[in-house]
């Protein structure tokens, strides 16, 4: 299938509350929109992870990404943007996210991921999306599509198929506030 088309089909089915599987830097990523509720809740039962834990979102550019930030004088701005694209994930102050996607907390984990499959869903999707390993809670992020199917089975809308890319542990988070690492890359 050609890479625009399945582009184009998984965005459908994330706008039809679907759960997708996508390459990332390191791993499968799960995603959804980070509006539906419905999606947000059979997302979290699929991974069996609490949903106090919260979720990530990434977004195709800063300027996207800035969208569901709350700015805010004791962020490290330059900082933040010159690690994105790549694998680094900022937990900033939040604006206009789903409470499901936060935790319940005011901030949120954000990143924009250097993978062009991440990049080509958030455009062609028109915002960020959720993006969380895919595994179920505490078990090993997958790294194949055979791996989603057989953790998975049919619980999956869509996975679009590609190539990781060289990152072999998934994204470092930061908290963009105290500079905190809150899970080394």
């Amino acid at each position: 299938m050609d890479q625009h088309f399945a582009i184009s089909v998984a965005v459908n089915t994330l706008r039809s509350g679907g759960i997708i599987a996508y390459p990332t830097e390191s791993v499968f990523g799960l995603g959804c929109d980070p509006f539906n509720s419905a999606a947000l809740d059979r997302l979290l039962e699929l991974k069996q992870r609490p949903a106090q834990a919260g979720l990530i979102l990434i977004a195709g550019s800063f300027d996207q990404a800035m969208r569901y930030i709350r700015r805010s004088r004791s962020l490290s701005w330059k900082k933040i943007q010159a690690s994105w694209p790549g694998p680094t994930t900022w937990v900033v102050p939040a604006a206009n996210v789903h409470p499901m996607v936060t935790g319940g907390r005011r901030t949120v984990a954000m990143r924009v991921p250097d993978h062009p499959v991440c990049q080509a869903l958030c455009n062609t999707f028109g915002g960020a999306i959720v993006s969380t390993s895919a595994n179920i809670t505490g078990r090993k992020p997958i790294t194949t599509p055979l791996q989603l199917r057989k953790t998975f089975g049919q619980e999956l809308d869509g996975i679009v198929n590609g190539a990781l890319g060289g990152q072999q542990r998934p994204s470092q988070i930061i908290d963009a506030e105290t500079n905190n690492i809150l899970r080394a890359g």
